[in-house]
């Protein structure tokens, strides 16, 4: 079976719906509404939890999932590691942990390729989860325009057992000058980039594992 993705994008509404394209939401604080991304696929009770999102006005969110033909751990193995995001990143060229040793609140800073609208971002991690398989990072500086930008990546089995789906949201500033759309649309490109590269990555690795162990 060929891995699959889907993506569902979160729009920001004022007002409660039944239409099934929105999501019903809870004001919680001033001009700030709790939304819960959904996909079509069953997860665990705490993967649904880290993929509510607290978005403002002026901020959109989304969310993306892929499945993969590989164990969890298999691509947590690669997903977890915050000093090397160039394994499976393609856009990113270079990484260098310039603050703590890789636990959660560790700094990173990170050189894009050229042809992006970015230079470098200055990264933070959130959450480093080995039980759970969930990793989150928030950019804290750079030279971007994903201004505030926080992602959650969540890996959990797939239904049938050999495989893993993993989800990855996140929450950004809309630049001035553009719209929620656009900049849904150019966060959404890369995201479904990387996993779609991590898909690959792991999975070679996976067939790689099963020919040695029955060479």
């Amino acid at each position: 079976m060929p891995a699959s993705l889907h993506l569902q994008r979160a729009t920001i509404y004022t007002t409660t719906t039944t239409n099934l394209t929105r999501h019903k939401q809870s004001q919680t604080t001033v001009n700030t509404w709790r939304v819960p991304l959904t996909w079509d696929a069953s997860v665990p009770d705490y993967v649904s939890c880290h993929h509510t999102r607290l978005v403002g006005p002026n901020q959109c969110c989304s969310v993306v999932v892929q499945t993969i033909n590989a164990p969890v751990s298999t691509v947590w193995s690669v997903v977890r590691r915050f000093d090397n995001p160039q394994a499976y990143k393609h856009f990113v060229k270079s990484c260098h942990v310039i603050d703590g040793d890789g636990s959660v609140g560790s700094l990173r800073e990170v050189h894009v390729v050229s042809g992006l609208p970015a230079a470098s971002s200055t990264e933070r991690l959130e959450i480093l989860d080995d039980e759970q398989h969930v990793l989150s990072f928030s950019v804290v500086g750079g030279v971007h325009r994903l201004n505030n930008y926080r992602s959650v990546t969540s890996l959990h089995n797939s239904p049938n057992g050999n495989g893993t789906v993993v989800v990855e949201s996140y929450v950004v500033d809309v630049p001035a000058g553009n719209t929620k759309e656009d900049t849904c649309t150019f966060a959404d490109t890369i995201v479904r980039c990387n996993l779609q590269s991590l898909a690959q990555i792991a999975e070679n690795m996976s067939r790689n594992n099963q020919i040695s162990t029955t060479s």
